[in-house]
């Protein structure tokens, strides 16, 4: 189906072959109708833009809004636009066309970029349960606790963590030499299909996703657990069984879509490599670099009567 010239992109040293671009096989080599995949994966990432587009306008026009959790909305909205337009894009063109190679430059700033998103994706939705805790369980003191001035330290924060931790898997992984296959079977660049091409030693590089990624994905989930089993006892004491409805079916939504993240992320990166498979990892990628985004605008905006009432206002103007 693909040409031979995607595995062209190799210049000779000495005797061994140094590669200068890589072939990102993806879905395509799995797929019986590529063009049927990609309308798939457009329709996906066009309802995902235009969703959290709309969420960000609507929060920043709507003065009722500006409050911390909208806040931490908005700025969650923003950066799962960057982290689908990231990924799919790139995967969109190699399905439609013969042209599957990405240069070593563009994957390795794809990495960067990739790892910063999904790292600040995972800590906004652990500030915004922590969020959720205070305002529910603790409502009294929810104006000192998170101020205005809190949530914007919090956010900036988070950005120079995500992308000092996105800048050093990047430098671990330009200092390896590839000289194998070209080959990735992945729709993106990514670190594991990465380091099983490399010919260098890698014992450094899964050190630090062992020890550090571990640190920044695993605490989230821990604090976003923990935060809900207290939100959960809270919700317990109320007497109105309407309001305990509504807050379980809410709070149900929220853990489904933390659960679809960190569940596939963690199979993808903390599982036994005896146990991966190109194919497997493939797909799991899928849930959360797309459909997790996809779905955030309507499991954590599109349920607020404000945020809907806003949506309207806006898509009227």
């Amino acid at each position: 189906m693909f040409s031979s010239s995607r595995f062209d992109g190799k210049m000779e040293r000495g005797n061994l072959t140094a590669i200068r671009e890589f072939v990102l096989l993806g879905l395509s080599d799995s797929s019986a109708h590529p063009h049927l995949l990609a309308l798939l994966f457009l329709c996906m990432y066009l309802v995902t833009v235009l969703g959290n587009a709309l969420i960000i306008l609507a929060i920043s026009g709507d003065t009722r809004l500006h409050s911390p959790m909208y806040f931490f909305l908005s700025n969650l909205a923003f950066v799962d636009i960057c982290f689908i337009s990231t990924t799919v894009p790139k995967m969109v063109v190699n399905l439609l066309t013969d042209t599957l190679t990405i240069s070593r430059e563009g994957c390795l700033a794809q990495l960067f970029f990739f790892i910063s998103f999904v790292n600040m994706d995972s800590l906004l939705l652990c500030v915004m349960a922590y969020d959720r805790y205070v305002a529910i369980c603790h409502p009294l003191h929810y104006a000192t606790t998170v101020s205005p001035q809190l949530c914007l330290r919090l956010v900036a924060g988070l950005w120079v963590v995500t992308c000092l931790h996105a800048l050093l898997h990047t430098m671990l992984m330009a200092r390896l030499s590839f000289c194998a296959s070209n080959v990735i079977h992945h729709f993106f660049c990514d670190l594991n299909p990465l380091l099983q091409l490399s010919c260098s030693d890698v014992s450094l590089n899964i050190m630090v996703i062992l020890t550090v990624g571990s640190l920044l994905a695993l605490t989230p989930l821990a604090c976003i657990l923990t935060s809900y089993g207290l939100i959960f006892c809270t919700i317990l004491k109320v007497t109105s069984t309407q309001g305990r409805q509504r807050a379980f079916s809410t709070c149900s939504c929220h853990l489904s879509v933390v659960v679809l993240f960190y569940g596939t992320a963690i199979t993808v990166y903390f599982s036994p490599t005896s146990s991966h498979t190109p194919q497997g990892d493939a797909l799991s990628a899928v849930m959360y670099t797309t459909v997790t985004p996809m779905l955030n605008p309507f499991i954590y905006s599109l349920r607020s009567r404000d945020v809907k009432e806003a949506l309207q206002k806006t898509l009227c103007m």
